[in-house]
């Protein structure tokens, strides 16, 4: 079956362009907020979503993103407010939409039925950022036409890039700094030769995250990968503007730049 995310992708490579990605919490400072920005990024280019799904211990996540999931679950979010969220911007958008999460709320809502419930809801792919590669549970496997992408890190060794790739859909994940998540001053050095190793084992698009904050870093990104990832950045926006009747346009006026940047390669 055609899948929001190949399909976009795929329409990209065509025209010879980069996709740019997103990353906000669902329901930070609210679902209603939620479902706003991302039908607003939808109209000014955004390629594809990606949702975190609040969780108390986000291990990969750094200050920014682990505080906007600390009000999401203040704000009373749960999972099956993120499903109903995710239906609510299907109303409007079909942006391809990625869950970023981890095994526990996964494993407490149940394997089988959390990929069911989030595929029903429009949901097109799964990120999980703690599910070792090694791991091919068939509750994950058999889950109909969700996308399971895959993060490859700098330390990754070739052999284990190969393996992991082998299990990945969608598109590669590539984490372009060590430790958590959060805006960098500077890109890695050793962005193309890192993606360049990647492009040896997969013919999946390569994105990546960690660390973009500015239209010049992710101009520089969208040179070497084939998608640009941008949360904590945005993050941190709707943090600050989150009590603000203009939140989404605050934080649209951030974003616009970013996109532009990617797409005037």
């Amino acid at each position: 079956m055609p899948n929001r995310i190949d399909d976009t992708f795929a329409r990209l490579r065509a025209g010879g362009k980069k996709a740019f990605i997103a990353y906000i919490c669902a329901g930070d400072p609210g679902f209603d907020a939620t479902r706003e920005l991302a039908v607003a990024f939808d109209q000014i280019g955004v390629d594809v979503l990606e949702l975190g799904v609040p969780f108390s211990d986000p291990l990969a996540d750094g200050i920014v993103n682990q505080l906007a999931a600390q009000r999401a679950l203040e704000a009373g979010a749960t999972v099956r407010g993120v499903f109903a969220c995710v239906r609510a911007i299907r109303e409007r958008s079909q942006m391809p939409i990625v869950l970023y999460t981890y095994m526990n709320p996964v494993y407490v809502f149940g394997f089988e039925k959390f990929h069911r419930e989030a595929e029903a809801a429009g949901v097109d792919g799964l990120l999980l950022l703690d599910l070792p590669p090694d791991e091919q549970l068939p509750e994950l496997t058999a889950s109909g036409n969700l996308k399971h992408i895959r993060l490859i890190a700098p330390t990754t060794p070739p052999e284990r890039m190969a393996m992991i790739t082998k299990s990945a859909d969608g598109f590669i994940y590539y984490v372009s700094r060590e430790g958590v998540t959060g805006e960098r001053a500077t890109m890695a050095d050793s962005l193309d030769e890192r993606i360049a190793e990647i492009r040896k084992t997969t013919t999946l698009p390569v994105a990546v995250g960690f660390g973009v904050s500015t239209p010049d870093q992710a101009r520089q990104t969208a040179q070497a990968g084939d998608a640009v990832v941008v949360g904590s950045a945005i993050v941190k926006r709707i943090a600050e503007h989150g009590k603000s009747a203009d939140l989404v346009e605050k934080v649209v006026a951030f974003v616009r730049p970013l996109v532009e940047a990617v797409k005037t390669l």
